[in-house]
């Protein structure tokens, strides 16, 4: 019963099991009774994305054309790692990662670029802590 990795708004996997939309806003111009109708998050879990100001550091270094891993990713995934180290995240993640092994849900951000984006850390972080992955 893994953890599936998903993009918010995206068509739904067989047994993906509850989405948890792990972003700092809901998404623009939908009415919030339409965020699971529309395949965004069924819960909003906002503790799991990086803070206001790392969102508004992130993206003002973000150099589409450089490769990965560059120096601003490097610093960014220090950054939320430290921020997921607080002690509600930290409880959070290890909440997770033992829920994992009882049944089955996704956790999701709006990127495009898994590569590029929170989730692939939050992914590498329930790893950590012995979360079941997909």
């Amino acid at each position: 019963m893994p953890i599936t990795i998903v993009r918010l708004g995206t068509p739904r996997q067989r047994d993906e099991g509850l989405r948890l939309g792990t972003v700092r806003r809901p998404p623009r111009g939908v009415p919030k009774a339409d965020f699971a109708k529309r395949d965004f998050y069924d819960v909003w879990l906002p503790t799991l994305s990086p803070s206001e100001p790392l969102l508004k550091d992130a993206l003002s270094t973000h150099d589409p054309h450089a490769e990965r891993p560059d120096r601003a990713w490097k610093a960014f995934e220090r950054k939320f790692r430290a921020e997921m180290k607080r002690p509600e995240a930290a409880h959070l993640l290890d909440t997770l990662a033992a829920l994992s092994h009882q049944t089955n849900f996704s956790l999701g951000c709006y990127c495009a670029d898994e590569n590029l984006c929170h989730r692939s850390i939050l992914r590498k972080l329930l790893a950590e802590r012995g979360a079941k992955m997909a």
